[in-house]
């Protein structure tokens, strides 16, 4: 007699969580349940700007800390820069915290378009891992002085 096991087996992931778009591809994968990592790799220009922060915010339900990986792009332009504002806008107002690896192409833009490195910036994806997954930094809270 066969033995039929009592569960089936886990099925596999049907299809990659990927965007092709235009010049470039995004994947995301998740390393924990409420930890997405979004890879970017190609170009990013205003061909596909505005798909790349909709793609890397459709889960935002679910995403409490946010990593962009774009050391995988051979081009980055100012449009680009304007998608990242855009997303660290939107992060804010959803209260999810992210952090930047760029690479050599986004390095460049940066160093004009944000000199004063506003947007999370770090070295690689344990570094930002671990930085978005910290205790945000304490602001300061004004309190009235008493008489």
């Amino acid at each position: 007699m066969r033995h039929v096991p009592e569960t089936s087996p886990a099925a596999p992931d049907p299809s990659p969580d990927r965007l092709v778009c235009h010049t470039a591809r995004f994947d995301t994968s998740w390393p924990e349940p409420t930890t997405a990592i979004v890879a970017g790799h190609g170009e990013l220009d205003a061909a596909n700007g505005i798909q790349f922060v909709s793609y890397a915010l459709r889960n935002s339900a679910k995403t409490q800390w946010l990593v962009v990986d774009l050391s995988g792009l051979s081009f980055f332009s100012t449009a680009g820069f304007s998608a990242l504002h855009t997303l660290n806008v939107q992060c804010v107002g959803e209260d999810i915290r992210w952090a930047l690896v760029p690479g050599r192409a986004v390095r460049r833009v940066l160093r004009i378009c944000d000199p004063d490195a506003a947007l999370p910036i770090c070295a690689d994806v344990p570094a930002a891992l671990t930085a978005v997954q910290q205790e945000p930094p304490r602001s300061f809270q004004l309190v009235a002085e008493t008489r």
